[in-house]
This record gives C-alpha cells, sequence and structure tokens, in this order.
C-alpha cells in the first residue's frame, strides 16, 4: 500500500500498486466499494499480471483518508485524482472507472487530456442515477437523516443480501456516500453520457451478463464505444468472474495499441 497526500490539505490517497510493462493500468471503484478490495483478484490473473496497475481507494472510501470537510462529488474527486495521477508522473493511462467510479473516471478522462490513452468502463454511470438505484436511495435522504439512520439502516440490509459489498461499505464515511450519491442524481453538466460520446479516444463498456436486460444500451455502439459482455456476472463483475473481466480488460487494450 502506497500514499499520495493532496497539495492542499495534505489528505492521503492510498492505493496499491504492482509493477509490470507499461502503459499503467489505474482502476477506480464505484460507490460503497473499495479497490484495495475488488481489483487484486482481477489484476493478478494471467492476462493483467504482467502490466503495472493502480488501485485507488477514493477519499471517503477503503485506506484512503476520511475527511468531513471535503465535497465528494464526482467532480471533486476526478480533480485530486487528476492531480495525483500528474504527481505520479503517468502518461498513456489505460484508466478503468466501474459503476459511480465511472463517471468520475470519463470527468478525469478530460482532464487528464494527452495522458490518457484509453477509457474502459463497467456498467458506469452515464446519466442521472435512476428510480431504484443505490445512490438515488441514498441522495433521498437529507444528509442529517442519512447520518443518523439511513446509512446504518442501508448497511443492515446490504449485510444480509450483498456481505461482499457491505464489507467495503462499512468502510465508508457516511458523509461521502450521502455527497457522492447527490452528485449521481445530478448528473453532469455535460451530461457524462455526452462527455463519453465525444471524447477522442478508444472507450469500452462491460455489461454483466446478469444485468441484462436493463443494463443494455444500443446507443454505445452508435457512438463508438465498444461494448462487451461478462457472462456469468452482474454489476459486480470483478467478483463475480474476475478472469474473464481480466481476460477481457486485456483484449480491447491490446486492440487499442495495435
Amino acid at each position: 500500500m502506497k500514499e499520495y497526500r493532496l497539495k492542499h490539505k495534505g489528505y492521503a490517497v492510498r492505493y496499491h500498486e504492482f509493477p509490470g510493462a507499461e502503459p499503467p493500468l489505474v482502476m477506480i471503484h464505484g460507490l460503497g466499494c473499495a479497490s484495495s478490495f475488488e481489483y487484486p483478484g482481477v489484476v493478478t490473473q494471467p492476462p493483467l499480471a504482467a502490466r503495472r496497475t493502480i488501485l485507488i481507494d477514493m477519499l471517503g472510501a477503503g485506506y484512503s483518508d476520511k475527511p468531513i470537510d471535503f465535497g465528494y462529488s464526482v467532480e471533486d474527486h476526478a480533480a485530486y485524482l487528476n492531480e495525483m495521477l500528474t504527481a505520479l508522473n503517468l502518461n498513456d493511462i489505460i484508466l478503468f472507472g466501474h459503476s459511480l467510479g465511472g463517471a468520475v473516471a470519463i470527468v478525469l478522462a478530460v482532464l487528464l487530456q494527452d495522458r490518457l490513452r484509453q477509457l474502459i468502463l463497467t456498467e458506469s454511470n452515464l446519466d442521472p442515477s435512476p428510480a431504484g438505484a443505490t445512490s438515488r436511495k441514498i441522495a433521498s435522504y437529507s444528509k442529517e437523516d442519512f447520518l443518523a439512520k439511513g446509512y446504518a439502516h442501508l448497511l443492515s440490509r446490504a449485510q444480509k443480501r450483498n456481505p461482499l459489498w457491505a464489507a467495503t461499505f462499512a468502510g465508508w464515511l457516511p458523509e461521502a456516500a450521502w455527497h457522492i450519491s447527490r452528485s449521481a442524481v445530478r448528473g453532469g453538466t455535460p451530461s457524462w453520457r455526452d462527455v463519453l460520446y465525444n471524447l477522442q479516444k478508444p472507450k469500452s463498456f462491460f455489461i454483466g451478463e446478469l444485468s441484462l436486460p436493463e443494463a443494455s444500451d444500443p446507443e454505445l455502439s452508435n457512438h463508438g464505444v465498444r461494448v462487451e459482455l461478462i457472462p456469468s456476472a452482474g454489476h459486480a463483475m470483478a467478483l463475480e468472474n474476475p478472469a474473464v473481466l481480466a481476460e477481457r480488460i486485456a483484449s480491447v487494450i491490446a486492440d487499442a495499441f495495435r
């Protein structure tokens, strides 16, 4: 585990770095998750084991600092990650983002400009959170009510229904979950979908087979986004089928560098 301390207030963003061949693969997790938990089992699979990879726990989650006075919007996360990746002198970045972390990755992709080589998304937020989404449920609370009872209620339900996700959500700062969920409900301006469509870089979008038909999105292919289906997996594909996810990541990377 390594850390990068942000210039303004010194908050520590902690990350795993696996040595290997360039260019680097940088992975960003979703709401309630942690890269340190989800992705070691992916990047150590044979198709990715020889590549340099950086697994980032965002502020408010995992092993990173959890400051109360941070904004935690999608744009806030993208801004400090841009600072961090610049300070680490990373170039030709292959950027991976899952779920709400995908929205962070889309915004970050624009900030990286020529330092970005490729964008890979897994069931990323592209539009404001729909009804039924966890982020919309969280954002439906006032901040006070979420801190007083909503977080504990959601965590208790998750521990019974989705214990692996609950294990990482238990490590989140509740304020961080509420603020980024409110950001998810607002959506981006311009929309994350439009930003993705206008991004002039190789871009892929992975969908879990078990997420269909709800996760199907025919417009993606029409806008130059490569769509891949991960079999025997749903939204949590990094935990449900890490071997195939690693193989598909390696495949789209190889195609982009031909």
